[in-house]
């Protein structure tokens, strides 16, 4: 018992460091709206979900999901709904790692597209999954 009394700073320390390994987890598995790989191409193909792909045009033409349309972040806002008209379709917002298109996620959600998604992972989780890639 004297070794805790001692020693409670290494032993907080040592909780807070356990903790924040764990939390970037736990926050994505919580995260809404978004969907991992298998869940991403079900709703393309069920759901007729439209994939945005918010990289910058060179990333794209590098490689991205078959039939994606390439709107950057930064013109999200102004060109998604010329681009999706309906509000009620899907979307599948698609990055290079994931972090960018929850981002965009919010900023169609603001715009009432409600059923916007991130994908997990963003492209590398796509191409690690074997999944066709198109080249502009």
């Amino acid at each position: 018992m004297s070794f805790f009394i001692e020693n409670w700073i290494l032993i907080a320390v040592a909780f807070s460091a356990g903790a924040l390994l764990v939390w970037p987890a736990v926050s994505a598995g919580g995260r809404a709206g978004s969907l991992n790989t298998v869940q991403a191409v079900q709703l393309m193909n069920r759901d007729k979900a439209v994939v945005v792909d918010v990289r910058d045009a060179a990333e794209f033409a590098a490689g991205h999901v078959i039939g994606a349309k390439n709107l950057p972040l930064a013109e999200l806002e102004a060109k998604l709904p010329g681009a999706v008209k309906n509000k009620a379709t899907p979307l599948i917002l698609v990055c290079a790692n994931g972090a960018t298109s929850n981002r965009g996620v919010a900023t169609a959600k603001k715009l009432g597209y409600e059923n916007a998604h991130s994908l997990t992972g963003g492209m590398g989780a796509w191409r690690s999954a074997s999944l066709p890639v198109e080249k502009a």
